[in-house]
């Protein structure tokens, strides 16, 4: 005996983001942040993307521009959300050895958690920073970062706490060196070594070995 089924419509895909344009192109930047850092500007495909986000190519290009335009889009907003967290940190309100250390410990903990950054940041300079160039917003949104350093190195001067003579972008480079390259080179450096170096115990060593170093380069 045949039975007969009654089959409900499919419902259809939803298109409410796009109502949103906001959550649209936070949605996006999200996934073309991990589409760029995996495979590069070149290797990185829109419509991937666009798949993704249950969106089209066309809605990408209308808010981005072009593929590129994604891209430094993409670079704007890891820059961003970096500073965004940093200004969180409250530096201001801490004796100046103590926000060095606050600041030193986050910039470790931000790269060890976030290798899509440090890989943007890798293919960037291959490209000798070509894109990063063309951004409008990337030279304003790091002035905060070297604002923070400034700030909390010319009170431990003040104080006695820090020798004179340092220079903020200095010190942030070099809180930037000790860090990136703890995610940077993390697979050659493990392979070389072992995987003891990237344990979690070792890990715990690294980042206090670096607050050490850089508060003692700037200790009176």
């Amino acid at each position: 005996m045949n039975e007969s089924v009654h089959l409900e419509p499919t419902p259809a895909k939803t298109t409410s983001r796009t109502n949103d344009p906001e959550r649209t192109m936070a949605g996006i930047l999200e996934v073309a942040t991990k589409e760029f850092a995996e495979k590069g500007l070149s290797g990185a495909r829109i419509d991937a993307i666009a798949d993704a986000t249950l969106t089209s190519k066309r809605m990408i290009y209308y808010y981005f521009g072009s593929k590129e335009g994604l891209y430094i889009a993409v670079l704007e907003e890891s820059y961003r959300r970096v500073r965004a967290i940093e200004s969180t940190l409250h530096l201001k309100d801490l004796a100046p050895e103590a926000a060095l250390r606050r600041l030193v410990e986050f910039t470790f903990d931000h790269h060890s958690g976030n290798e899509d950054y440090v890989r943007l940041v890798m293919n960037e300079n291959m490209a000798r920073g070509a894109y990063m160039a063309q951004s409008t917003h990337m030279k304003e949104l790091n002035v905060p970062a070297i604002a923070a350093i400034q700030d909390l190195y010319d009170r431990g001067v003040t104080q006695g706490v820090f020798r004179p003579g340092l220079d903020a972008i200095d010190i942030h480079a070099s809180i930037s060196a000790l860090t990136f390259f703890n995610v940077s080179n993390r697979h050659t450096f493990g392979l070389i070594f072992k995987d003891g170096v990237v344990s979690p115990d070792a890990q715990a060593q690294r980042k206090q070995n670096i607050v050490e170093m850089v508060v003692r380069y700037l200790k009176a």
